[in-house]
């Protein structure tokens, strides 16, 4: 019995599992979805599938430098007890190193690589990790430098990874210096969590929208009840300063520095090394950043064991 794309989709949607292994179940099975699911269950694939509905919200943050090759993926499981499982923990860094060599396109080209060391694809091992381990493990996130001088850093073994690019004169990244600003910069971007580079990355619609609410917190104010609209502007003006500030990594105070701004500090080591620095881009994940957590009510749980 013959099958078409079509029937691999609605496979790979009721099960969850992979399209090679959905067309190798069809193919098994004739083309027969019900046979195929069964298949799919006998091999122990759908077995992995069950475990893919329970929330992935630990797991690790990681960012590490390939042959010049900055990368920094994010993966999930179940708890934080696993991720420091050393199956889970070589499992990302391997998914660290596919991106660095195959530089995929998105997370359907990545998950269709070939695992290091392996037969199988990236999706194929994530399901016999599932398997092993026991718990639902999903390939997040991951960016690809593969121009510039990129820094990483992975901060409380895995919470927060942080890759920083940087853009430099020839020959500066051998400098001490030049590694140490990397680092420092890497380490700031974890603590700090700016959302921009520069202020001039932030959207002029965003700054308007900042101003309009500024405007009417200063006029609401008793204390400026009787200051004109050209005294008010200039106070919602400085607090739009505090903005790019708090927000805009190159406008922020270095952690490390006295009263200086970020920009100001590179600056610095680009004048002592002799050379140009700019920092073109950063990325920081951190786990379970945006994915809503099972909140269990453990009383309830267990009132309803003892009723």
């Amino acid at each position: 019995m013959a099958f078409t794309a079509q029937d691999v989709k609605n496979l790979r949607e009721m099960t969850g599992v992979g399209m090679m292994d959905c067309k190798k179940a069809l193919n098994e099975s004739d083309g027969n979805i019900e046979k195929a699911v069964e298949w799919l269950r006998e091999k122990g694939l759908a077995a992995a599938q069950k475990k893919s509905g329970r929330i992935a919200a630990e797991g690790i943050a990681y960012a590490e430098v390939f042959d010049g090759v900055g990368v920094a993926v994010e993966v999930n499981a179940e708890t934080d007890f696993v991720a420091k499982n050393e199956l889970f923990v070589d499992f990302t860094k391997n998914i660290a190193l596919v991106v660095a060599k195959e530089n995929p396109a998105d997370l359907d080209t990545l998950m269709a690589c070939k695992y290091p060391g392996s037969d199988l694809t990236v999706e194929q091992m994530q399901q016999e990790k599932v398997l092993v381990i026991g718990e639902n493990i999903k390939v997040r996130r991951f960016v690809r430098y593969s121009t510039g001088f990129s820094v990483p850093y992975v901060h409380m073994g895995g919470r927060i990874g942080v890759i920083v690019n940087m853009e430099l004169s020839e020959g500066l990244e051998t400098k001490d210096e030049v590694v140490e600003l990397g680092k420092d910069l890497a380490m700031q971007i974890a603590a700090m969590n700016p959302a921009y580079l520069d202020k001039s990355n932030v959207d002029p619609s965003i700054i308007e929208k900042e101003k309009e609410i500024l405007i009417v917190q200063a006029k609401e104010d008793p204390k400026n009840a009787n200051k004109p609209d050209n005294i008010i502007e200039k106070m919602v003006m400085g607090r739009i300063g505090k903005f790019y500030e708090e927000n805009c990594l190159l406008q922020q105070a270095f952690v490390k520095g006295d009263k200086i701004s970020v920009e100001q500090h590179i600056a610095e080591v680009a004048k002592s090394v002799g050379g140009k620095i700019t920092i073109t881009a950063f990325t920081r994940f951190e786990k379970g950043e945006g994915i809503e957590k099972k909140q269990d009510d453990f009383a309830s749980e267990i009132a309803s064991l003892v009723k």
